[in-house]
């Protein structure tokens, strides 16, 4: 009787460890937080569980990432934080919500312009700050021609007050410094064919009407528009216009960029950066490129048709950390100058 117990036992034992090992892939699961959106984020998560049977379950947020990360404190469950744009990138780390990484494959994969140098967060993919212009205009642009008395009454533009553009203006502060971006504001509002407002579509849509021969939109509002994803109208304005990838004088193109960090009190670190090195590999920046027309990060990954017909991009080499240094005075000096009213 007691053979046949240490048997059963053993025969439940050997059972139960092989459940466990079989499963452990399947059941592994790591946290993210994110502002992305999810139609974004979801192909690039779905690829990568299956890639590695690891689930993530995901939190999407608008906004109050950082402070929600640090009220949570040592607790906290988030393994990895995602953002749309360099400023809460750089948030994340100022609030101390972060930890730095140390990775062959991320160092490899996104140039050093692109990502803390402490390895605090990593940039994933990136927009262009692009010209829109009226058909048949220059081939080449620099973004301080915007400014050119020659262009009055031909500029459109959205808020200065938008993250697209006070990046833009932090990116001129950062070059030149703040009385040169200044004098590059007041000049760029004097050449408005209308009150700054809007969004980068309406730009487009603007110079099909006539009211503008110019304007800054971010890269892949170009996809969106002229694959139809915005609809039969919005495809029109993206085909009624030329799309130029305007540089700094002596420089090159100005960029945003969406990344990535591996919160500070991740709870699977080693995972978090395995997911981090997945979305800087060849498939994930496919991925990128595909859902939402971005650039991808590393270099030779491919870039959707439509984007890729606008040319080369030369990403200007000035540190995207010491851009968003000056991104509290750029917000100051649209104000300043009354570039919104």
């Amino acid at each position: 009787m007691k053979a046949v117990q240490l048997f059963r036992r053993a025969t439940l034992g050997a059972v139960c460890a092989s459940a466990f090992f079989s499963g452990a892939a399947v059941a592994e699961e790591i946290n993210l937080y994110t502002t992305r959106e999810p139609g974004l984020v979801q192909p690039l998560l779905q690829a990568y569980t299956a890639r590695t049977g690891v689930k993530v379950n995901t939190v999407f947020m608008k906004d109050g990432l950082p402070e929600r990360v640090a009220s949570e404190g040592a607790r906290s469950p988030a393994d990895v934080l995602m953002a749309v744009d360099v400023n809460a990138l750089v948030d994340m780390t100022e609030k101390g919500v972060t930890q730095p990484v140390k990775s062959a494959a991320l160092e490899a994969a996104v140039p050093a312009n692109l990502r803390d140098p402490a390895g605090n967060w990593f940039a994933l993919s990136m927009r262009a700050r692009t010209l829109y212009e009226v058909k048949g205009g220059p081939s080449s642009f620099t973004y301080e021609e915007l400014a050119d008395p020659k262009y009055k009454g031909k500029v459109c533009l959205r808020s200065g007050q938008h993250p697209y553009n006070t990046a833009l203006i932090a990116h001129l502060i950062a070059r030149d410094g703040e009385a040169a971006a200044e004098n590059w504001l007041r000049g760029v509002k004097a050449n408005l064919a209308r009150k700054a407002g809007g969004g980068d579509r309406e730009v487009a849509r603007d110079i099909m009407g006539g009211l503008c021969d110019f304007g800054l939109a971010n890269s892949y509002y170009v996809g969106l528009m002229r694959s139809g994803a915005g609809g039969p109208e919005q495809q029109k304005w993206g085909e009624a216009i030329d799309v130029v990838l305007p540089t700094f004088k002596n420089g090159g193109t100005h960029v945003n960029v969406s990344g990535a960090a591996v919160a500070r009190h991740a709870p699977n670190k080693e995972q978090a950066v395995k997911l981090l090195e997945f979305l800087v590999s060849d498939e994930a920046q496919a991925i990128y490129a595909k859902a939402n027309f971005e650039y991808p990060v590393k270099q030779g990954a491919a870039v959707d048709p439509i984007i890729g017909k606008i040319g080369a991009l030369k990403v200007d080499a000035l540190p995207l950390v010491e851009i968003a240094k000056h991104r509290k005075a750029a917000s100051l000096l649209v104000d300043k100058v009354g570039f919104d009213n």
